[in-house]
């Protein structure tokens, strides 16, 4: 039936990069949703503008995890630095 077999180094690593992104986004979402149903009752009267606050929260919140995960799999660095200037030509005056 199941195959005995341990795991490698690399699936091992694998697994334990999604746990640990699968809890950062269901927290990240959870406490980013609460954040934005304090606001919308603290901010607003109508329960579409408390609800639309409550999915502007989630959205932060997955798209906060989603940005830290994607760098730990390897994807893109959301710290990217600031260009260097050092080498760059001076500018020249217009002349008319």
């Amino acid at each position: 039936m199941g195959e005995d077999r341990e795991l490698t180094a690399s699936e091992h690593d694998m697994n334990a990069k999604w746990d640990a992104c699968i809890h950062l986004t269901l927290r990240r979402f959870v406490y980013s949703s609460l954040a934005g149903a304090f606001g919308g009752l603290v901010f607003f009267r109508s329960p579409v503008t408390r609800w639309a606050s409550v999915a502007f929260g989630a959205g932060v919140g997955i798209g906060s995890a989603y940005t830290d995960c994607s760098s730990n799999f390897g994807g893109y660095s959301p710290k990217l630095a600031p260009p260097k200037l050092d080498n760059a030509p001076a500018p020249k005056e217009l002349e008319e």
